[in-house]
């Protein structure tokens, strides 16, 4: 099958385009460049063509290459960009994000929305996602969205004690140095391994019948709360890691302001993968765990940490 993966040399992107290269589908990936496409293996196979999201004339670029599957990571202009591939495209897949769903009122969390979304970028991608969604039903065209939580693995700083992805958090980790955690510290953390990631928009590819019109949590086994979070650290580095716990109130003030940064610790991210176990056959390979440690462990191969 013709494949066109856009941002297929990002975080998830380079874990699954040579998965769908193995799978047998002639891959086309559009970059921007600024991550340079890998060689070797599955990769010299691959077709990189090289544009812009959204720059002038993309979406008949992508049209000229007549994908029979589309997968949009960066899904930021479904509506345009699938109206420019009807008659085209029979499957149409985007990566969106489970904070796109609100603030979760249960745990495991289903792919439906929960509350309003609290991030204006994101809300209006979800906006975006629905109204593709429901045009496609009306074609008849296969649309299919998949929902990480935090992403985690080798490619990227994985998500740190403060909730961002900062070089400098991750070595004062690995010197054992106090973290500083909001009461009671039972909100669920859920890193998930982008190679697991990968694996759901691969399945879904592949199993276009049960996929279609269906939007998909994606996610680890299981959720790690804030204490087993730091636990988990601890272990990768091999220090122990202090924690003072604090109020909320003081945790917002002086450890992370940022909305983007403090949603890690108050809103509970533990998908509900039922659905795409059950239709899909997805099994995660990693752990919240082990999925921490590998991305530890790419910091050291890249520099990024000293041994």
């Amino acid at each position: 099958m013709r494949v066109c993966v856009i941002g297929g040399t990002g975080h998830i992107g380079q874990h699954l385009t040579p998965m769908l290269v193995e799978a047998g589908h002639e891959v086309t990936v559009i970059s921007s460049g600024r991550t340079p496409v890998p060689e070797g293996g599955a990769w010299d196979a691959v077709v990189a063509v090289r544009l812009s999201y959204g720059a002038d004339g993309w979406t008949d670029t992508i049209r000229e290459l007549r994908p029979e599957a589309l997968i949009d990571i960066l899904q930021g202009r479904s509506p345009e960009l699938y109206e420019a591939l009807r008659g085209v495209c029979a499957h149409f897949t985007v990566c969106g994000s489970l904070w796109m769903l609100g603030r979760p009122r249960v745990v495991p969390t289903p792919a439906v929305t929960q509350a309003p979304c609290p991030f204006e970028g994101y809300a209006v991608r979800y906006d975006q996602m629905q109204a593709t969604r429901e045009r496609a039903r009306e074609d008849g065209v296969a649309f299919t969205a998949i929902m990480p939580p935090n992403i985690c693995g080798p490619g990227k700083i994985p998500l740190d004690t403060r909730g961002g992805r900062s070089i400098e958090v991750h070595r004062a980790l690995q010197r054992g140095e106090p973290v500083v955690l909001p009461e009671p510290t039972s909100n669920l953390i859920g890193p998930c391994d982008a190679a697991d990631i990968a694996q759901a928009f691969l399945r879904a590819v592949d199993g276009r019948d049960a996929a279609a019109d269906q939007i998909f949590n994606v996610g680890s086994a299981y959720a790690l709360t804030m204490a087993e979070f730091v636990e988990a650290y601890a272990a990768i580095y091999g220090v122990d890691i202090p924690v003072e716990l604090v109020s909320w109130e003081r945790f917002v003030a002086e450890v992370a302001p940022e909305l983007g940064a403090n949603w890690h610790f108050q809103a509970n991210m533990c998908p509900d993968i039922t659905p795409l176990v059950e239709k899909l056959g997805y099994r995660p390979q990693f752990t919240p765990e082990q999925a921490m440690e590998r991305a530890v462990r790419w910091m050291f191969d890249q520099g990024l940490l000293e041994r």
